[in-house]
């Protein structure tokens, strides 16, 4: 029995570059479980993955994986971690058999029969070198990687964009596979909500270096809600109970974060259901509060 229960437990994060600051941003991925982590660019999703992995100092605050700290554990950490990044990080004048050579000397339980059966499995072929590949076959190839050394956490950072549906489908399978062992767990980062709706089990928002949400995907989708109304009803909605509203010439659309509780507050309101790219929508905009 482990004597953790998160894979990622993140505590009171800053990181301050010129222009940005990443501001003391808290959350937890609880193992055998996907997180969603999600945010427009530039929000502040790369940057934590990069201190998750420690390839640049924190300012402040704590980072646990497998409840080890980051940096005093490193080399035992990322021994058990693989990183998936929007950019091939190998040679591109590599192909798939060197790589295994290579990757089977930096990692004691690199597999070698494991790697060589992704390859397949994407089609992937084994002497072209990398430079050839398309960005969908260098995404596979970096999964195919990951998933060959025994690793009991990845960590995608934009794993997904830029490929087309199938390839994406094909990816979120192999991550739900992956995750049938309960002892494995995933941080996806992404911006593309509809990946993150589909397999993740918990979800994290971030919107300019600040955590807007963080929790159970299911339950944070269930909670928010939509109220469709006239120009007329909408006067009357305080606006301390709705995160945004987008006006139009026909009325309005409003974001609710506690459902039940407003529908019994304004019981004359219909409320419809949303998804999480309409929610970071009216999030994105809380500060303008209407907006057309």
């Amino acid at each position: 029995m482990n004597e953790y229960t998160n894979a990622i437990e993140v505590k009171d994060l800053t990181k301050k570059y010129d222009g940005f600051l990443l501001d003391s941003i808290s959350f937890n991925v609880p193992e055998g479980s996907i997180m969603g982590f999600i945010g427009q660019n530039g929000a502040g999703k790369t940057t934590t993955i990069r201190l998750l992995l420690n390839l640049i100092r924190k300012d402040n605050g704590s980072i646990k994986m497998f409840g080890l700290d980051n940096i005093e554990n490193e080399k035992e950490i990322k021994s058990q971690i693989s990183a998936v990044f929007d950019e091939l990080p190998f040679h591109e004048i590599l192909n798939a058999n060197q790589l295994s050579v290579i990757l089977g000397g930096i990692f004691d339980g690199w597999n070698k029969n494991t790697f060589f059966n992704y390859l397949d499995r994407f089609a992937l072929p084994r002497k072209k070198r990398f430079g050839e590949f398309s960005k969908g076959m260098k995404m596979k190839l970096q999964i195919a990687s990951a998933l060959s050394h025994g690793a009991r956490l990845l960590i995608m950072d934009e794993a997904t964009t830029g490929l087309d549906p199938v390839v994406r489908n094909e990816i979120l399978d192999i991550f739900l596979e992956y995750l049938q062992d309960e002892n494995n767990s995933i941080l996806l980062s992404s911006h593309i909500t509809t990946d993150i709706e589909k397999i993740a089990d918990c979800v994290t928002f971030i919107e300019k270096g600040r955590i807007l949400l963080s929790g159970n995907k299911d339950e944070t989708i269930e909670n928010h809600g939509v109220i469709k109304c006239t120009k007329a009803q909408y006067k009357d909605i305080d606006p301390d109970d709705y995160i945004s509203a987008r006006i139009s010439d026909f009325g309005a659309e409003v974001m609710v974060s506690n459902k039940k509780k407003i529908a019994e507050k304004y019981s004359g309101l219909t409320i419809d259901n949303t998804s999480l790219e309409e929610i970071m929508l009216f999030y994105v905009r809380r500060e303008r509060k209407e907006w057309k």
